[in-house]
C-alpha cells in the first residue's frame, strides 16, 4: 500500500530524485506526488557525477555503478534505493561512512527469479535452446536431442534463502530429490519444504543431479565453483546460475563441457555483463549444451512492477524521516516498534544536544578528565524493545552536531556507530526493569556523562570534542553529569539536568542559569533580559533532584536551575550581564 506523503509548501523546494533506469509508471506516481523526479537514463559515469550533487535519492537497477568516488560528490543523498535484490553495483561501505542508507527489494523477484531457475532447468534437461535452434535451421533431429526427465533426480541447491526455498517448493512439486547446503539456513523451514541439509558443498556437489546457485557475490562465493568443485560432480550433472555472475569459474565450466565431464549449464548471469566479444563468458553462451539469457532471472511484468513500487516507497519513506523495511546498511526495525520508538528518538536527540551545549562554555583548558563515555539507559517499555539503534543514533547526532554543523555531516542511524568510535565516543546502552506504572509515562531515559572508562575501553577523544565536550568536564572528583527524560502525549520532556529536577520541554532557545534559591534572582533574571530588549515565552526553576537535597546541607545555601524559553538567540555580553553578584553563578545559552 503506498505510503502518504504531505504535501510539499510552495516556498519549500522539493527534494530531487533521479532515476537513471527504467522505474515503474506506478512506481514514478507514487515519486512525482511529492517530489522533484528527473529520469535521465544513458548517463556515463562523469555525467552522473557531476549532476549527483543535487539530489537527495537515487534510484538505480543493475546497470549504474554506485561508486565511492561518486558517493563522495553526493552531497545531499539520503538514499540509494536499488531495484532488485542484489547491491553488488552499489558501494555499500562508502553509502554507510558518508550516512546513506542504501535499501534494494529481497522479495520483489522471488518468484520470477525461482521460476526462471526451474526454466532453466528444464530446458537443460530437454536440450530445448539446441532443439529450438536446429528446428528452426530446418533440421529433425530428434534422436540427437534425447534429454532426462527432472523427475527423481537430486536437485543440490547452494544458498537456502528465500529464492532458494522458493525453487525447492517447485521442485518438489515435480518429484525431485531436494539437497542444500547454506551454514545459515533455519532447519525447520528446510524440512518444511522437503530439503536435506549437507555439512559441507563439498558433500553436496557429489549428490547434484543439477546444482542451482542462489547466493550473494561476496568474497566467500565469488570463485566457488572452479576446476576442482566441477571434477567431483557426476558426468551427467547440469549447473544452474540465475543468482550473481562470478560464483562460477566460467572457464573452468567451459572446459568441463568441452571434455563431457559436465552435461549441460543453464546461465542467466555473468562475471561481466554484457559479455566482451569474443571472450570466454561468449564462449560459453555459444556453446550448444548451454542455455543462456541475459540476465533476465528478474524480468517479468510482475517483478518489475513489484521492485519499482517496494523501493520508490521505502524512498517516499526515508525522504520524510522514517526508516525503510529493506535497508541493507541499517538495522530493520518493525514498524510497530518504530512508532514506539520515534517520539523518543527526538527526545535522545535533543538530551546528546543539550549535553554538549550545556556543558561546553565551562571549558577547563587543563583538565585531563574527558567526558566522552555515556551511559545511556532505558527504563519502561522501552527496556522491552528488541532494537534501540534509532536511539543510539540520535544521541551521537545530538552530541555531535552543534560541532560539526557546519562540516554538513550527515548524522544517522546508517554512520553513527562509525563517527562514535572515530571520536572517541562510547556509549554503553542498559536495559532497567524499574516500575514505571505509578508515574505519568510508560518509559523514562537516563543520559550520564561519566568522568572516566575502564582501560580496556580507552579510546583517545577527538581534537574537537577536547575542544567541547571533553574540556567541559569538571575535574575528576565531580559526579558524574546526568540528564532525564520522558515523553508524554508524543512531546519529549526533560526531567532532571544534572543535580536539578524540573520538568520542561527542550525547544527552541533556552537560557539556563545556575543560581542560589533565594527571593530576587527570578525579577533580577528577568530585568537583565528585558533591558536587551529579550521576550521570555516560558520559565521554569528547578530544585534540586532529592537525591541532592540532603547533601546540600543548610537549606539556605542550596541552589536550583532556571530555564528560560526566549523569543531569539542571546548574545555574550546579555550572558555576562546575568551571571553577577546577584546569585546568578552559571549561565549557558543552548538551541534545540
Amino acid at each position: 500500500m503506498p505510503i502518504a506523503v504531505p504535501s510539499s509548501g510552495a516556498s519549500t523546494p522539493k527534494p530531487k530524485i533521479l532515476i537513471p533506469e527504467k522505474v515503474s509508471p506506478d512506481g514514478l506516481a507514487l515519486l512525482q506526488a511529492s517530489f522533484e523526479v528527473h529520469e535521465k537514463k544513458g548517463l556515463s559515469a562523469d555525467e552522473l557525477k557531476a549532476i549527483i550533487p543535487e539530489y537527495e535519492a537515487l534510484i538505480v537497477r543493475s546497470e549504474t555503478k554506485v561508486t565511492a568516488d561518486l558517493l563522495d560528490a553526493a552531497k545531499k543523498l539520503k538514499v540509494v534505493a536499488r531495484a532488485g535484490v542484489g547491491v553488488d553495483n552499489v558501494d555499500v561501505g562508502s553509502a554507510t561512512k558518508h550516512g546513506i542508507i542504501v535499501v534494494n527489494s529481497p522479495v520483489g523477484n522471488i518468484n520470477a527469479a525461482a521460476e526462471h531457475t526451474i526454466a532453466l532447468l528444464m530446458a537443460v534437461a530437454r536440450n530445448i535452446g539446441d532443439a529450438s535452434s536446429s528446428i528452426k535451421a530446418g533440421k529433425w533431429e530428434r534422436s540427437r536431442l534425447v534429454g532426462v526427465e527432472a523427475k527423481g533426480k537430486t536437485l543440490a541447491i547452494v544458498g537456502l534463502g528465500k529464492v532458494g526455498l522458493t525453487v525447492a517448493r517447485i521442485a518438489n512439486g515435480l518429484g525431485m530429490s531436494l539437497v542444500a547446503y547454506d551454514p545459515y539456513a533455519n532447519p525447520s523451514l528446510a524440512a518444511a519444504a522437503s530439503v536435506t541439509l549437507r555439512p559441507t558443498l563439498a558433500e553436496l556437489l557429489k549428490e547434484a543431479d543439477f546444482l542451482t546457485l542462489h547466493t550473494p557475490l561476496i568474497a566467500s562465493t565469488k570463485g566457488m565453483i572452479g576446476a576442482s568443485e566441477l571434477a567431483t560432480m557426476k558426468m551427467t550433472a547440469r549447473i544452474l546460475n540465475v543468482a550473481r555472475g562470478g560464483m562460477i569459474d566460467e572457464a573452468a565450466l567451459l572446459e568441463a563441457l568441452n571434455a563431457g565431464t559436465i552435461a549441460g549449464a543453464g546461465i542467466d548471469v555473468f562475471t561481466s555483463e554484457p559479455p566482451e566479444a569474443d571472450s570466454t563468458a561468449s564462449r560459453l553462451i555459444a556453446h550448444p549444451k548451454v542455455v543462456a539469457t541475459p540476465h533476465l532471472g528478474a524480468s517479468t511484468v510482475e517483478a518489475q512492477e513489484n521492485v519499482s513500487i517496494d523501493v520508490c516507497q521505502q524512498v517516499i519513506a526515508i525522504l520524510n524521516g522514517e526508516l525503510p523495511r529493506s535497508a541493507v546498511n541499517a538495522p530493520i526495525i518493525l514498524p510497530e516498534e518504530y512508532r514506539t520508538l520515534q517520539p523518543f528518538v527526538s527526545l535522545v536527540e535533543k538530551m546528546g544536544s543539550l549535553y554538549t551545549q550545556h556543558y561546553s562554555p565551562h571549558i577547563n583548558p587543563s583538565s585531563k578528565s574527558f567526558r566522552t563515555t555515556f551511559d545511556l539507559t532505558y527504563e519502561g517499555a522501552l527496556a522491552t524493545l528488541n532494537t534501540t539503534k534509532p536511539l543510539f543514533a540520535a544521541l551521537i547526532k545530538g552530541l555531535l552536531t552543534p560541532i560539526t554543523s557546519s562540516d554538513g555531516l550527515n548524522i544517522n542511524i546508517v554512520n553513527a556507530e562509525i563517527l562514535a568510535k572515530e571520536r572517541g565516543i562510547l556509549v554503553n546502552e542498559n536495559r532497567s526493569r524499574e516500575n514505571v506504572e505509578e508515574k505519568p509515562y510508560s518509559s523514562f531515559v537516563t543520559l550520564r556523562a561519566r568522568t572516566s572508562r575502564s582501560a580496556s575501553q580507552s579510546r583517545t577523544p577527538s581534537p574537537e570534542l577536547k575542544r567541547t565536550l571533553s574540556q567541559a568536564a569538571l575535574p575528576q572528583d565531580q559526579d558524574d553529569q546526568v540528564i532525564q527524560g520522558f515523553v508524554s502525549a508524543n512531546k519529549p520532556y526533560i526531567s532532571r539536568l544534572d543535580r536539578f529536577k524540573g520538568e520542561f520541554v527542550p525547544s527552541g532557545t533556552l537560557i539556563i542559569c545556575r543560581n542560589f534559591d533565594s527571593c530576587g534572582k527570578i525579577g533580577f533574571v528577568g530585568s537583565e533580559l528585558g533591558k536587551a530588549g529579550v521576550n521570555i515565552k516560558f520559565m521554569n526553576v528547578a530544585p534540586l533532584h532529592e537525591d541532592e537535597e540532603d547533601r546540600e546541607g543548610d537549606a539556605s545555601g542550596q541552589e536550583a536551575l532556571m530555564i528560560l524559553g526566549v523569543d531569539r538567540p542571546v548574545g555574550d555580553d546579555v550572558v555576562k550581564g546575568l551571571i553577577s553578584d546577584q546569585g546568578v553563578l552559571e549561565v549557558s545559552v543552548v538551541t534545540l
